[in-house]
């Protein structure tokens, strides 16, 4: 299964901006991200993403 930026984002809805990439990998710990998905969020840049659009083009960009 691959996981696409919009269902990143449905996952993550209800998450307060501005977020770190550690934020995120452990949002998605405690709220049981597969595999894949935590991978996803472990190659983000290491960042503070100020908003889902941010987030969302960190997402899009090849790593």
């Amino acid at each position: 299964m691959t996981v696409t930026g919009v269902q990143l984002q449905e996952y993550l809805a209800g998450l307060d901006y501005p977020v770190s990439r550690e934020d995120l990998i452990r949002w998605g710990q405690e709220n049981g991200a597969s595999t894949e998905m935590l991978q996803m969020l472990q190659a983000l840049p290491p960042e503070q993403f100020n908003n889902p659009d941010e987030l969302n083009a960190a997402l899009s960009t090849p790593t």
